[in-house]
């Protein structure tokens, strides 16, 4: 029986937004001004989701504390400059999400992102205060601990047992089973759906207008 779900919690990068080839592209710019051997395209994807010294220390985990830390800023310099113009948001996206609002859904952003880049992404799709409550990589732990949930949860006075966490990642869906609840699993983002099913989540889905009409069968 599925649940009655009342609170929608959101991954940003590669769920919402078409993001992904600009993280790659910005990390590989990291890479190449460090003077580090780029990573593959796929290594990038696997850490999408992870806070982002947490992400670099995977990818080159022979970095010392200084080095994590000017890694970090070249890599924010590049993404910056790609993201002059907001990645858009993936077909069905705003629709769906103006819909979940007006059928009475609490609404929450869970992501890897820093506050500043979460902050400027949300102003520039005209969602500052769209949702009830968002949380960044860098004011909270990193995924896949599940504090981000919990607190997210604490905030909209919802139980483990009516929320539900939408993600692209590996990290997204062992947040949300290290919370005890129940995740959706997207495969148009950083990791397939082949990759993710392992996690074991409610729901696959291949594109994001195919969410409403699951959660439509609950209500």
């Amino acid at each position: 029986m599925q649940a009655d779900y009342k609170l929608l919690i959101f991954d940003w990068d590669g769920t919402l937004c078409d993001s992904i080839s600009r993280i790659v592209e910005a990390m590989h710019a990291a890479s190449d001004a460090s003077g580090y051997p780029r990573c593959s395209d796929e290594a990038v994807k696997g850490i999408i989701g992870l806070a982002l010294p947490q992400a670099i220390g995977v990818l080159y985990p022979q970095l010392d504390d200084a080095q994590v830390v000017d890694f970090r800023a070249r890599y924010a310099d590049a993404y910056t400059a790609l993201d002059a113009s907001a990645s858009p948001l993936f077909p069905g996206v705003r629709e769906a999400l103006e819909g979940f609002r007006e059928q009475g859904y609490r609404l929450a952003v869970a992501t890897g992102k820093a506050r500043r880049g979460l902050d400027r992404v949300l102003k520039a799709h005209g969602w500052e205060n769209f949702f009830d409550i968002t949380r960044a990589a860098d004011e909270t732990q990193s995924k896949p601990h599940p504090l981000m949930l919990e607190q997210i949860m604490s905030h909209c006075r919802i139980g483990r047992e009516q929320s539900l966490m939408v993600g692209d990642s590996s990290f997204d869906l062992l947040m949300a089973r290290n919370a005890s609840m129940d995740s959706v699993a997207v495969g148009y983002g950083a990791l397939s759906l082949q990759a993710l099913r392992q996690y074991e989540p409610r729901l696959s889905i291949e594109a994001f207008d195919e969410l409403p009409a699951w959660l439509s069968q609950s209500r």
